[in-house]
């Protein structure tokens, strides 16, 4: 069993056994006991009642964070003609066709997100094995396959973020920075909370929200109550 360092079990002394801490409390408590030097994400952790090996149950989605994530993120877009132009002005960090796709099937990865516009998806297609188990492949429900450029990455530079049951069906995504003032972070935690209620599947049965806690980068969890 891995062994904590002392400043992880100090931190650890702080959070209260066995209780679950309205969100706000949790969250001064968590940038309390954040001890590393640099800035730490601060994640949101959900465990949902569904089964995701089913299609109907399996939660997936993005929204933007009215806050941000304190993160900027890399932009990639797939285009071509007049859109090219269009995903430059909107401020994508690289612009491309087939080059594009040569550069990744040659080990070229050093991207955050993709945006492809329809067109483009017979082409981008070609890299499914490389860009789907990596979670940066396009795709329409999420809002990066479109031709509204513009929009596009102007929402992902603002703070947009991907929330997805894993096989467990939990969710993982980040909210913040520790250095965030509380009530941004209390914000960001409520708006993915609501919208994770708000798409819950109508096949969930009993319980749907098992869990949440709050964890910064390196320290413990703080069970929050929702």
């Amino acid at each position: 069993m891995a062994k904590h360092g002392k400043k992880y079990e100090n931190a650890l002394k702080e959070v209260e056994d066995g209780k679950l801490y309205p969100v706000g409390e949790g969250i001064e408590l968590l940038k309390k006991i954040a001890f590393a030097k640099f800035d730490e994400t601060v994640e949101l952790h959900v465990r949902l009642g569904v089964d995701p090996k089913y299609a109907d149950q399996q939660v997936r989605g993005a929204i933007v964070l009215p806050h941000g994530t304190g993160k900027s993120k890399r932009v990639l877009v797939f285009a071509k003609g007049d859109k090219v132009a269009e995903a430059e002005a909107a401020g994508a960090d690289f612009v491309g066709s087939d080059e594009i796709v040569q550069k990744i099937q040659g080990g070229w990865l050093d991207f955050d997100v993709a945006v492809a516009t329809p067109d483009m998806m017979g082409t981008v297609g070609r890299l499914g094995k490389v860009l789907g188990p990596r979670g940066l492949m396009p795709n329409p429900k999420l809002g990066t396959v479109t031709m509204d450029l513009k929009k596009a990455v102007a929402e992902i530079k603002a703070g947009k973020v991907e929330y997805r049951t894993d096989k467990a069906g939990n969710i993982h995504c980040p909210i913040g920075k520790v250095s965030f003032d509380a009530d941004k972070l209390e914000a960001n935690f409520r708006t993915l909370i609501d919208t994770l209620i708000r798409v819950k599947p109508a096949a969930a049965k009993g319980q749907y929200i098992r869990s949440v806690t709050l964890t910064p980068t390196m320290g413990p969890a703080i069970p929050i109550a929702v």
